[in-house]
Parts: C-alpha cells; sequence; structure tokens
C-alpha cells in the first residue's frame, strides 16, 4: 500500500508528529474551546487555523530541503546530502513559531 513511498525514521518521525499534534488539538479543542486572535499572521486565527498553517509551512520547509539537499552538499563541499533531520528541527520550529506567535 505504501510502497510508493521512501519510509525512513525521519519520515515516519515527523508523521507520527503529526498525528500526535491533530489528537493533542482535538482533546484540547473539546476541553478549552479557542477563540480567534490576532498575531503577526495577516488574519485572525483559531488554533485549528494556526496549526493548519504551520503544517503546510513544515511540508514545504521539508520539501524544499529534500529538492534542495544535493545543491547544499555541492555548495558546502559536503561528501553527501545533508541529513533530513535538519529539515525536520527547522519545521518543527516553524510549526512552533507559527502557534505560539502567528
Amino acid at each position: 500500500m505504501f510502497e510508493w513511498m521512501a519510509w525512513t525514521t525521519p519520515v515516519a518521525v515527523f508523521f507520527t508528529c503529526i498525528v500526535f499534534m491533530l489528537a493533542g488539538m482535538t482533546f484540547w479543542e473539546l476541553k478549552s474551546p479557542t477563540t480567534m486572535r490576532k498575531g503577526f499572521l495577516p488574519i485572525a486565527t483559531t488554533r485549528g487555523d494556526r496549526l493548519f498553517i504551520g503544517l503546510l509551512s513544515a511540508a514545504y520547509i521539508n520539501l524544499a530541503f529534500v529538492g534542495m539537499s544535493g545543491h547544499f552538499a555541492e555548495w558546502f563541499s559536503l561528501s553527501e546530502d545533508p541529513s533530513i533531520w535538519f529539515s525536520f528541527v527547522l519545521s518543527m520550529a516553524a510549526l512552533a513559531l507559527v502557534m505560539r506567535k502567528g
């Protein structure tokens, strides 16, 4: 069923984090309903809106890193492509920033 995807440890951790975030946000919303607020994003958002925007941002950061990793290896004279863990950490930091300040 999932033969089309390269299931590596970072990919599995990334998707596991997404599942836990969705479950946690559902529980949080049931316990404490959200209100709209305005952060650095140009619109008033709820927690769910910020999670969606943050997850999209995280996905695009990971895709950009995968697409650029060969160039990073060339530019920085690396013997192999950089680890995808760098993009995972960067994307989770971006998600945390959007959730907290967005």
